[in-house]
C-alpha cells in the first residue's frame, strides 16, 4: 500500500527511483513508495530534476508545486506536492500501462 501523508497543504508522498530507464514513467509501487523511472542519470541533480518534471506532468501541476524535501542522493526519496491530493498520487499506481 502506497504511504502518502497530509501536512497542511502538501501531500508527502515516498518516492523509489530508478534512473537511467528506457522511459520516463511511474511503474508502481515498491514496499510503500511509488516507484518512478527516468531515463536521466544519477549525476548532477539531474534525475531529481527528472523526477519532479515527470510528477508535475503526471499530475497536471507546475513544476514548482512538487519540491525534493529528503534523498537527494538516495534511490528513496521524499517529496511534498502541493495542488493535488492524496488520491490523485495513489491513482498514479493504478493508471494501465502498455
Amino acid at each position: 500500500m502506497l504511504e502518502v501523508r497530509t501536512a497542511g497543504s502538501r501531500v508527502l508522498v515516498k518516492v523509489r527511483v530508478r534512473p537511467k530507464a528506457a522511459r520516463d514513467a511511474v511503474v508502481g509501487e515498491h514496499e510503500g513508495a511509488l516507484k518512478v523511472a527516468v531515463t536521466a542519470a544519477p549525476e548532477k541533480g539531474k534525475a531529481n530534476k527528472a523526477v519532479v518534471e515527470m510528477l508535475s506532468r503526471a499530475l497536471r501541476i507546475p513544476k514548482s508545486h512538487v519540491e525534493l524535501v529528503a534523498g537527494a542522493t538516495s534511490r528513496d526519496k521524499t517529496f511534498a506536492i502541493r495542488g493535488t491530493s492524496r488520491e490523485a498520487i495513489e491513482a498514479l499506481v493504478n493508471e494501465e500501462r502498455p
